[in-house]
């Protein structure tokens, strides 16, 4: 097995959605993403104004997602700073906002929503590398403990709004699959992922370089969940970015090797996992 290179991260995230116009105005006037293109079927949001970080593709035919299948568990949007996340909370709470939750993960602190078609987000800031506290054997803990919201709320700003900061960036994604070794085969074994964290049989965290986490997978929905529905609300495809064409190339001969079917042009990869989550594998071109 080779490792995924360390420089592997997360790009854009694409959802299918039934209500364009309301799921463009909840991701800009309440998450703060800006518009960067729109059509009447398709919106792409950024927050620097230049790098896309979320699609919506419209459809109002689409069916909503079955609560027990597979898809996006979250998407996360990671804000560089404890300043970032604890304005965002600010703005949550003037603008009373639905939140989900908030925790301390002791690697980054995090906060929960709900889209209005139940699409899960994560706006989240890290804790600095170097304190990440890991176990004898490397991994970080699966901690979920109470943020300090008095304590992050005391470093907002007092400014207006002005959306998420341009140096935001989409930091990890979150999938319910079917079959956690169905899948780690896939997203370790093909890949070349690494493990951070494992809870017990039913969720595993994995990244590029030692981060805590790129990818997340779980069976929250139930080990019987059904494969992610083609014509239903919900997550398309997500992006991993590799830092060049020849990492493109070696992931294309790690699923020629695998017999994994996918689909490529114009050195972009278009696979599945076995859950059915889309993916796109690419590099930046300069």
């Amino acid at each position: 097995m080779t490792t995924i290179h360390k420089d592997t991260h997360i790009g854009s995230v694409t959802l299918k959605v039934r209500d364009l116009e309301k799921l463009v105005l909840y991701y800009t006037e309440t998450i703060g993403l800006k518009i960067l293109s729109r059509t009447s079927s398709k919106a792409v949001l950024t927050a620097d104004g230049s790098t896309p970080l979320l699609l919506l593709e419209g459809n109002a035919d689409l069916e909503q997602r079955p609560v027990r299948s597979a898809g996006l568990y979250h998407l996360a949007l990671l804000v560089p700073t404890r300043k970032d996340l604890a304005n965002v909370l600010q703005h949550f709470i003037t603008s009373e906002t639905r939140m989900a939750g908030a925790s301390n993960h002791l690697f980054s602190e995090a906060l929960y929503l709900q889209d209005p078609e139940n699409n899960g987000i994560e706006i989240y800031r890290d804790v600095n590398r170097e304190d990440w506290v890991r176990d004898a054997e490397g991994k970080l803990p699966a901690a979920s403990e109470p943020l300090d919201v008095h304590g992050l709320l005391a470093e907002a700003e007092t400014k207006p709004w002005d959306g998420l900061p341009e140096k935001t960036i989409m930091g990890h994604v979150h999938l319910n699959v079917v079959n956690i070794p169905e899948a780690e085969h896939f997203y370790v074994n093909v890949l070349g992922f690494e493990e951070q964290t494992r809870m017990a049989h039913h969720a595993l965290f994995i990244s590029a370089g030692g981060y805590h986490h790129h990818i997340a997978m779980n069976i929250w929905n139930g080990p019987n969940a059904i494969p992610a529905p083609k014509e239903a609300t919900g997550l398309l495809s997500y992006e991993i970015i590799l830092p060049d064409a020849d990492e493109v190339e070696k992931m294309k001969q790690k699923l020629l090797k695998n017999d994994i079917s996918f689909s490529y042009q114009d050195e972009q990869i278009s696979v599945t996992d076995p859950a059915g989550n889309g993916i796109i594998i690419k590099h930046i071109k300069s």
